[in-house]
């Protein structure tokens, strides 16, 4: 059966606030919304893992943890601003140099959206690095710790993502598809507005990089695999690169990338063929965990 030119049945994008509550003090509205649980509740619960982790001296090479739990509280507050600078850096680099180069204040405005999830990776990177020059600790094996937790948050991140009806997917004609809200969401060639449902990716990268990866990377983890430093980080690596490059071929390109002659956003394109931004920067994290893995294994 169809409406106009989209073929039923499909999914109406839920009626979700994407606010928990707000309170409003002295004039000033504060609100807690669904993407800032989803952070507070993976570097939480990533911290507490963490610490259990480090309770256990026999997970590790030489019976010895690398990072005592008193260090902990400094590498939560290193990784949180990795995260959030990195993230937001990254988008500004990545997805949209030109607009913030001209509007330099726009940056700093991180509660209006835009964040990187390869950005905040390298922002997480050079706080790892930081932390372990300070402390001493052995690089890899703090990696490993951190890319044994990351799918919690990714996956929260994700839900969030579906939460605020953002970085939806291509249109869709399988049952499956969400009719997402908003005239950007809407805008489908060929499509009455209203009827353009589309792939929820969001959903596709909980499902992959969150579940997926994580049950990957806990049965390396009953392997004994936090014995070989690197093993964890590098099966991260390749995991999500490989997830992230897939979805790609079912998520919306970010508009700057669109064009008449371009209509899929590709950043590298020949042909009828090309390459997302998002996929681009997920070939070298492939690369570099599959050489990770490679060292593990020796």
């Amino acid at each position: 059966m169809k409406a106009g030119n989209r073929i039923e049945p499909a999914m109406q994008f839920p009626d979700i606030s994407n606010e928990i509550f707000s309170v409003t003090l002295f004039g000033i509205t504060l609100a807690l919304r669904w993407y800032a649980l989803a952070y507070i509740a993976g570097i939480l619960g990533g911290w507490f893992a963490a610490r259990a982790l480090m309770r256990r001296p026999a997970l590790w090479p030489g019976d010895r943890a690398p990072v005592g739990a008193a260090q902990l509280d400094d590498l939560l507050t290193a990784l949180i601003l990795g995260i959030v600078l990195g993230g937001r850096l990254g988008y500004v680099l990545f997805y949209q140099p030109g607009y913030y180069l001209s509007h330099p204040l726009e940056i700093l405005k991180v509660w209006e959206g835009g964040m990187s999830f390869h950005g905040g990776f390298l922002g997480v990177v050079v706080a790892g690095l930081w932390f372990c020059r300070r402390h001493q600790v052995p690089v890899l094996q703090l990696a490993d710790v951190m890319a044994l937790v990351a799918p919690l948050g990714l996956f929260f991140g994700r839900l969030a993502n579906f939460v605020n009806a953002e970085l939806w997917g291509r249109p869709t004609s399988l049952p499956w598809g969400v009719i997402f809200p908003g005239e950007a969401a809407q805008d489908c060639p060929g499509i009455e507005p209203g009827l353009c449902a589309r792939h929820p990716s969001q959903l596709y990268e909980a499902g992959l990089e969150g579940l997926l990866l994580g049950l990957i990377l806990i049965l390396l983890f009953r392997r004994g695999a936090l014995k070989h430093p690197g093993r964890i980080t590098g099966g991260f690596l390749v995991g999500y690169g490989i997830a992230r490059f897939v979805v790609e071929f079912a998520r919306q390109a970010d508009a700057q990338f669109i064009t008449p002659e371009n209509p899929l956003g590709h950043v590298l394109h020949w042909g009828g063929a090309g390459l997302s931004m998002g996929q681009l920067l997920s070939l070298p994290m492939i690369v570099v965990g599959a050489a990770l893995i490679a060292r593990s294994r020796r």
